[in-house]
């Protein structure tokens, strides 16, 4: 169970969590804020976004006509940040003070105001035309972090604002912890690591002490936003505290995978104190550094790091060890970590129920570790394994290790396997009109795609026009999810509801493609 954080009511609104406002006109504004105030209490309306000065006048007009912020209780912050602050609109910093001061007249209890802009203008100025409300100054830096934030720190609260905001691009998180430090201890601070890279830091970004945090309800304003709807249903971020357990999956690229759907979705079935974030990483060794200050205890590792991850473990499971590839961690006390592969359970559980492993023969498209996993699982299982890969010597190796077969790619139209596995991320989403194998290399009575985005692959589809059952690597994907779920926690997953979970988004997604 989730306890809330301490202090329900923050310093800027009620609710913690923000919800971005942003909109080319007025109609579609409205209906973002409207959207908005079912989520949250606290909304950014981003004036700036809207096309010109009269869709402005036309937003603020309906705002205060219908008094939604006091009928509802909400919290509005009004920005039309200047485009030489990172901002769209185009107009003076004259115009920027009138729409603010219209905002606040409209409902708005807040305005955001850039640091350029309280450079050119008089205290006494914002006084009288700004002073019914409550300032956020701010400071944006898309491009890099700034040499000294402590400066930035400075500046911003000789501004005399109730409430200031740092955001600053990063391409570490190390950089983006160092953002996060300036909210620590402090009740009006916001604190906004940007980029791809630090995603999980905005998330956990309340937990560290950010006044609030952003998140768009349609249009993303910065680099590394998340969805309204995800950062409160499915991250639950504004209930995320210094006893939640943090878990994640490490790999590149990592945007499109369900594992945080489905293992956040069995935290809450269990009602665990637990959240699963995903992890953008180019560099292992930032992660590992980061392990300690964000308090990861476990995680999933996925490509390319299956094998690198290796030479950083404390211990490893004797099995995982011989396959030469880890996809789960476990961090024990003293930071030290243990490594384990779940993959190979996934392999079994996919082919198990289909076909008989025992003397069967079957051919391993690929040598990383997804093909290590699949080649010690089926030798395991008494299968007579043969590997073929675009990397001779890597799949010699792998055949070696396993007692099988390496085949060359120019052998396979006369070979006749029992099952085939793909297991390179070929024909993966967004490249999914592609195939590791062509239809003249399908001689086999079944076909396991290790794919599991999207379910259907052109490998599959080839394979069941021509008769040949097929297996998605959907069936691995939750077996493997479902192992990780209960070496981290010691408790028995809820395989239904991870199921459920990952195949309502395929779905979902799939509909989506369909009507494209």
């Amino acid at each position: 169970m989730f306890p809330l954080l301490s202090g329900v009511t923050g310093v800027i609104g009620k609710d913690r969590i923000c919800g971005v406002v942003a909109a080319t006109d007025a109609r579609s504004m409205w209906g973002q804020l409207r959207q908005a105030l079912h989520s949250s209490r606290t909304a950014e309306l981003r004036l700036d976004w809207l096309v010109d000065d009269y869709q402005i006048q036309r937003f603020l007009g309906q705002l205060s006509g219908t008094k939604i912020a006091t009928r509802l209780g909400a919290t509005l912050i009004a920005t039309c940040r200047r485009r030489g602050a990172g901002g769209r609109y185009r107009g003076s910093i004259a115009k920027q003070l009138l729409h603010l001061a219209e905002a606040l007249r409209a409902g708005c209890s807040w305005y955001d105001l850039e640091i350029e802009s309280i450079r050119e203008c008089l205290p006494e100025l914002l006084d009288v035309l700004l002073g019914e409300g409550r300032m956020l100054a701010s400071a944006h830096f898309f491009d890099r972090l700034p040499r000294n934030l402590n400066l930035v720190d400075k500046e911003l609260n000789r501004s005399g604002a109730n409430a200031i905001k740092v955001a600053a691009q990063c391409d570490s998180l190390a950089q983006g912890l160092k953002v996060l430090r300036l909210a620590r201890g402090r009740r009006n601070v916001v604190a906004i690591p940007m980029g791809d890279a630090v995603l999980p830091l905005r998330l956990l970004a309340l937990r560290e002490g950010s006044a609030i945090s952003y998140a768009p309800v349609e249009n993303a304003t910065a680099q590394g936003q998340v969805l309204l709807p995800e950062v409160k249903s499915r991250y639950r971020a504004d209930r995320l505290n210094r006893r939640t357990r943090v878990y994640g999956i490490v790999g590149n690229p990592v945007a499109q995978s369900l594992s945080p759907l489905m293992q956040n979705a069995a935290f809450q079935a269990r009602r665990m104190n637990a959240v699963y974030l995903p992890f953008l990483v180019g560099d292992l060794r930032d992660f590992l550094r980061a392990i300690k200050p964000i308090g990861i205890a476990g995680f999933s590792v996925t490509i390319p790091h299956k094998q690198a991850i290796l030479s950083h473990l404390d211990g490893c499971d004797p099995l995982a060890a011989a396959i030469g590839a880890v996809n789960t961690v476990v961090v024990r006390g003293g930071g030290r970590l243990y490594g384990y592969n779940t993959d190979y359970i996934g392999v079994l559980r996919a082919l198990e129920p289909r076909i008989p492993l025992r003397a069967s023969r079957v051919l391993i498209v690929g040598a990383g570790g997804a093909a290590r996993a699949a080649a010690f699982a089926l030798t395991r299982a008494g299968a007579a394994v043969c590997v073929c890969s675009r990397r001779p010597k890597t799949a010699a190796a792998l055949a070696k290790a396993v007692s099988g077969y390496a085949i060359p790619h120019s052998r396979l139209r006369n070979e006749f396997f029992d099952a085939i596995v793909n297991a390179t991320p070929v024909g993966m989403h967004p490249r999914t009109q592609d195939s590791p194998l062509d239809r003249s290399h399908l001689n086999c009575r079944l076909i396991f795609d290790t794919i599991y985005r999207p379910r259907e692959t052109r490998l599959l589809q080839m394979a069941a026009a021509r008769g040949i059952e097929t297996v998605s690597g959907f069936e691995m994907f939750v077996a493997q999810g479902t192992a990780q779920f209960e070496i981290w926690t010691g408790k028995r997953a809820p395989a239904d509801v991870m199921r459920k979970a990952a195949m309502s988004a395929l779905q979902r997604e799939e509909r989506v493609q369909n009507r494209e």
